[in-house]
């Protein structure tokens, strides 16, 4: 083989590996250049649960409407101090877990699990309190059409705010890994966060209705 021709096909060759190369670089710039539309599709998820609530909200609304008394005579009186406490911890958290985002956008990893781990704890905080108040109410989930609504509200949102923990521990989970959330990439923290907000405006609403309005 003469020497012209292997210079033709090392030449080749490495023409072959710089097509490689920008072929790969111009299919994962394709892929980065997609719109991100996870974060469209969780708000289309909340829009759907947000009208699961209101839906809710709406047969409460017209059950009291219906009743010559609401709550029915002979209700035990509801105490709205530990639901208020637990209403000031719920909303609070909200603002404590917004510094965790802000930390992140700083690449301050340490500052988004010390914030997260907080809101993790009033979030469990105020399940402990609504188990309490369950304790305490002294009626049960069939006493009347009011306890009744008021065990499904009171107990669906706390199943939200059930799943709002588990998003919680799992973004604490994954930041253990190196450069896995960073200023650049924080999704999964951005989506709890949203999440979060969204337990937060059901539960002032739900507050309002059954609470202060009863």
């Amino acid at each position: 083989m003469t020497n012209n021709s292997l210079g033709i096909m090392q030449g080749s060759t490495v023409e072959a590996s710089e097509m490689t190369v920008d072929y790969h670089h111009s299919a994962e710039s394709t892929h980065h250049g997609h719109p991100d539309h996870r974060m469209f599709g969780l708000v289309l998820f909340l829009i759907a649960e947000g009208m699961i609530f209101f839906g809710l909200f709406a047969g409460y609304v017209l059950y009291k409407s219906m009743m010559p008394a609401w709550p029915p005579e002979g209700t035990p009186e509801m105490e709205l101090l530990l639901p208020t406490v637990n209403t000031v911890i719920l909303v609070s958290s909200s603002f404590v877990m917004h510094m965790g985002q802000k930390a992140i956008k700083k690449n301050d990893v340490s500052g988004l699990q010390l914030w997260f781990i907080i809101t993790a704890i009033m979030g469990a905080v105020f399940l402990v309190g609504q188990g309490y108040e369950y304790t305490h109410t002294g009626f049960g989930l069939t006493t009347n059409l009011f306890t009744s609504a008021f065990y499904a509200l009171t107990g669906f949102h706390g199943l939200h705010v059930s799943f709002g923990l588990l998003l919680i521990l799992a973004v604490l989970w994954r930041s253990r890994g190196k450069d896995h959330y960073s200023s650049e990439s924080h999704f999964g923290v951005e989506a709890a966060e949203l999440y979060w907000h969204f337990v937060d405006v059901i539960w002032i609403i739900l507050f309002v209705l059954v609470y202060l309005l009863s």
